[in-house]
């Protein structure tokens, strides 16, 4: 019965035939052993296809859904039927396309920031830019914003505490150990924003007259200056040379006629 029952079954189904292998004499075959198997399984897939296509046409194809519908119209001088929609049309369209709000994913704060390799805590650096351009200070930290915290220290070279970007900086091969130094950590990026004072509404007597006002360090901003101050004094007398650095600290950066920034060495 049971040879009966795999005919049965070949007649359904197509089943592949594996290709044969001649011998062309004295052991050599006209086909390896690679390229016989590659053709046995294109014969096979080929087989799989075609059943498949098979089965895909024997399921019923899906019924559609009807977009319209023949109505029967009453009344007296009707009684026709008329095609009508399933579902009807908007009667009016907005004029302007809606604006979807997207949650801001990365803010430009939440950036990473790239700084130098030479911009590492306790190197000297000259400043290019700013009230103090020319002058030479001591990096303390780098912010999260990316901008440097730089100290001249004050009671040298009158620098405070300032932010400055790593592009308005030059960065010299001499260095302050601070590794003992802990800057307070309230000294970052909100230390230094300025608080917008509200404007009185002018009168008649002051719509001309121009009111400059000049800023002043709170009592905070002072205090922190000197105890920095007395950091980092610290740190240049533990340094080998405490006094030339002192006065490399004190003196000004400017480049003469014959020199040129690109072939020096700082």
């Amino acid at each position: 019965m049971a040879p009966t029952a795999t005919k049965k079954a070949a007649k359904g189904k197509k089943v592949a035939k594996t290709v044969k292998n001649r011998d062309l004499g004295s052991g050599i075959t006209r086909w390896s052993r690679f390229k016989l198997r590659q053709k046995n399984s294109y014969r096979l897939k080929s087989v799989k296809v075609a059943n498949k296509t098979k089965a895909a046409a024997a399921k019923k194809a899906p019924s559609k859904v009807k977009i319209t519908v023949e109505k029967q119209i009453g009344g007296a001088k009707n009684g026709k039927t008329r095609i009508v929609r399933v579902q009807k049309n908007r009667a009016s369209y907005a004029t302007k396309a809606k604006v979807t709000t997207r949650p801001v994913k990365n803010y430009f704060k939440k950036h990473t920031r790239f700084t130098r390799r030479t911009l590492v805590p306790g190197k000297v650096l000259i400043l290019l830019a700013g009230r103090h351009k020319g002058k030479r200070v001591v990096l303390l930290k780098v912010l999260q914003s990316g901008l440097l915290l730089v100290n001249g220290p004050f009671y040298l070279n009158s620098c405070p505490l300032r932010r400055i970007s790593q592009r308005y900086v030059i960065s010299t091969k001499t260095r302050v150990n601070l590794k003992g130094v802990t800057i307070p950590e309230h000294i970052n990026d909100a230390y230094f924003k300025r608080a917008d004072k509200k404007k009185a509404r002018k009168t008649e007597g002051d719509i001309f007259a121009k009111q400059e006002e000049k800023y002043q360090p709170s009592e905070q901003r002072k205090k922190d200056q000197v105890e920095v101050d007395k950091l980092v004094k610290g740190a240049i007398k533990k340094t080998n040379q405490g006094l030339l650095v002192s006065k490399y600290l004190k003196s000004y950066f400017a480049l003469r006629s014959h020199q040129y920034p690109h072939r020096l060495r700082f």
